[in-house]
């Protein structure tokens, strides 16, 4: 079978940060009919060198995916202490950039058809965010997720994000999960970086949830591992079944964002 690639081009807008006072470069890729939504963290990467658009485009020509859109999101004046586990930043998700997508697109997908992804810092902001507004973002695409990372920017006590999902009730989130198995050196708190992710891949196991967790090869932490293992997520979170719903009613509230100050 021959696939023709769409060619959708990648427009450059800016949205009105109002959280951290600026006006914020995002991409956006919009084919025709869209279905489904990726929201992508640091989200420059995933343009050049990662060539997500491309890949979007290969994959939705060949039916490995519906068509999808994607918004990256240009990121790079911020540290990695001013995203990771911050509700700053996840004020910035929710308040500005969602709304403005709505807008441009004129409605939002379901959550079931909404996916956050990012790498690194990233990685653990995409799970993070999607765990507090599982009615905004029903997937969560994880790239070498620095769960290491303690609330609000902080080193200590490390791996925030995992003791939430362990403490907290369940939500309608589906996780999807990869590092490399190279990634094998220690954080600055002392934790191993593989380490943590496969203790945030138990909790989320422990707690019911629908996960898929990889571990790829030797490879380490850098954009070309990012690329080569992108697509299986992006079709894991865009066509799969759509995750596990509250138990109790109980469960259906989501946990808020909040600073340790």
């Amino acid at each position: 079978m021959i696939h023709v690639l769409l060619a959708v081009a990648l427009s450059t807008f800016t949205v009105n940060d109002t959280t951290y006072g600026v006006q914020r470069k995002v991409w956006l890729y919009q084919p025709p009919n869209a279905t489904h939504l990726v929201v992508f963290v640091r989200g420059a990467t995933y343009v050049d060198p990662i060539d997500a658009p491309a890949m979007l485009d290969s994959l939705i020509a060949s039916h490995k995916i519906p068509p999808t859109i994607g918004v990256f999101i240009d990121d790079n004046d911020l540290m990695p202490a001013d995203i990771g586990n911050r509700a700053k930043f996840d004020q910035f998700i929710t308040k500005d950039l969602m709304p403005w997508v709505k807008t441009k697109l004129g409605k939002l997908p379901d959550a079931q058809h909404t996916t956050i992804t990012g790498w690194s810092v990233g990685g653990l902001v995409a799970p993070y965010v999607a765990f507090h507004h599982p009615d905004l973002f029903g997937n969560s695409i994880s790239q070498s997720g620095a769960f290491w990372r303690g609330n609000e920017g902080a080193s200590e006590p490390g791996e925030w994000l995992t003791q939430q999902i362990r403490n907290r009730a369940r939500v309608p989130v589906r996780f999807y999960v990869e590092v490399g198995g190279g990634e094998t050196r220690a954080t600055p708190n002392g934790i191993v970086f593989i380490e943590a992710n496969r203790h945030f891949r138990d909790a989320l196991k422990a707690k019911g949830y629908d996960v898929e967790y990889l571990e790829v090869p030797n490879a380490l932490h850098e954009p070309g591992h990012w690329k080569s293992a992108l697509p299986a997520a992006l079709i894991f979170s865009t066509t799969s079944s759509t995750g596990l719903r509250p138990a109790h009613a109980s469960d259906a509230s989501p946990p808020q964002p909040h600073s340790s100050k």
